[in-house]
């Protein structure tokens, strides 16, 4: 398998990355994060200027056909940068509608940037078993009526539209009578509360109460969801290694610099040898994370379902583990420095730990991986 990537994939990462650096800075990046939305218009057109919004989707609706490979580059830069805009999210939603096929016409809005999604998909009561959806969708009619809430639903409120899972048909936690709608945002009976969450991220509660929709607002065949809803989830998944490899590597980098300056007994603390020890466990987590997330977005499109999810949550589960270590080492190489407001890294820790949470944590993902086939030895007679 061929982990090079070539000059075009290249030169989309470094313009991204000198947006960011000229554009982006910290500094920069806190005020929108403070601000009333957490987000920034102008930010978010200069990204559809880049292409950003084009990047993943099919040509078809405007878009460039980008695999998650091209992905990987543009979210590590993400990543790096602590970007709070709704990329990931609205990436995601475009995601099911790609999958589905048939939205053309909203995936040519997405392209342009002039629609951002995002998806409501976890429950109270569910954590991380996607497939556990108590939100009912109600036959009426020509359409569906909608009734249920659905919780930490990542830049709700910034989305014009939203991509939400109900149950159609079978019990509460089955995997068969899903059902996935897009639904606008503004649509009657919908209420969306907007919430920062600790990485500087906005997330929502979003509440459907006797939403009515047509036909035409389902993503995919009624009752039969989940095959769809697996593989986005894996897509967003290998999406979230890639940001965390990138967030790693901009923790990294700083507590190594912070290192070489933190004068202690007349010498840099980076003399020590045991902080030298430390440094080095942090890279060889970040390095056995970097390549299970490029195998993740290797593997992210396959059309073997059991092999996707296999590495998929094979990389999710390492990516976690060392983004949880290097957080931690790098708050502590920075001692009290190291949880102030003031400071990236500080940051970079927390978007860290979001991450190891999103769409699975290690523990789930863990489970995941076990239950695949071919995990456990046949049982003979």
């Amino acid at each position: 398998m061929d982990f090079q990537f070539n000059q075009e994939q290249q030169q989309f990462a470094d313009a991204l990355r000198r947006w960011v650096d000229k554009d982006y800075p910290f500094e920069t990046r806190h005020t929108i994060m403070h601000s009333d939305t957490g987000t920034s218009d102008a930010a978010w057109a200069t990204l559809a200027e880049l292409g950003m919004t084009a990047l993943p989707l099919p040509a078809s609706a405007g878009g460039f056909d980008g695999t998650a490979v091209d992905m990987l580059l543009v979210m590590q830069e993400l990543g790096r940068g602590l970007v709070v805009e709704p990329y990931l999210a609205t990436v995601l939603g475009a995601r099911f509608l790609t999958l589905a096929g048939g939205h053309d016409a909203v995936l040519e809005q997405v392209a342009s940037g002039s629609l951002k999604l995002a998806c409501a998909l976890g429950e109270r009561q569910a954590r991380h078993d996607m497939h556990d959806i108590a939100t009912t969708a109600i036959a009426s009619g020509d359409g569906f009526v909608l009734d249920g809430e659905k919780t930490v639903v990542i830049h709700g409120a910034q989305a014009g539209a939203l991509v939400v899972s109900a149950r159609s048909g079978g019990g509460q936690d089955d995997t068969d009578g899903i059902s996935l709608f897009l639904v606008p945002v503004d649509a009657p009976g919908v209420s969306v509360r907007d919430y920062r969450t600790i990485d500087g991220q906005r997330a929502a509660t979003v509440t459907l109460v006797q939403v009515v929709l047509g036909h035409d607002a389902l993503v995919g065949q009624a009752g039969q969801g989940w095959t769809i809803l697996d593989a986005a989830l894996d897509y967003g998944a290998a999406l979230l290694c890639a940001e965390a490899v990138g967030a790693m590597d901009a923790i990294f980098a700083a507590t190594l610099d912070y290192l070489k300056t933190r004068q202690q007994f007349g010498a840099p603390i980076g003399k020590f040898q045991a902080l030298q020890h430390r440094m080095a466990d942090m890279f060889i987590h970040l390095e056995q994370a970097r390549s299970m997330a490029m195998l993740a977005a290797a593997k992210a499109g396959s059309e073997d379902a059991a092999e996707r999810r296999r590495t998929v949550s094979a990389a999710k589960a390492r990516v976690g583990l060392a983004a949880t270590f290097v957080g931690q080492q790098a708050v502590q190489l920075h001692g009290g420095m190291g949880v102030t407001d003031e400071l990236p890294a500080a940051h970079h820790f927390k978007r860290l730990s979001m991450i190891a949470l999103t769409l699975g944590d290690v523990e789930h993902h863990i489970e995941r991986f076990i239950a695949q086939p071919g995990f456990l030895p046949t049982e003979t007679a």
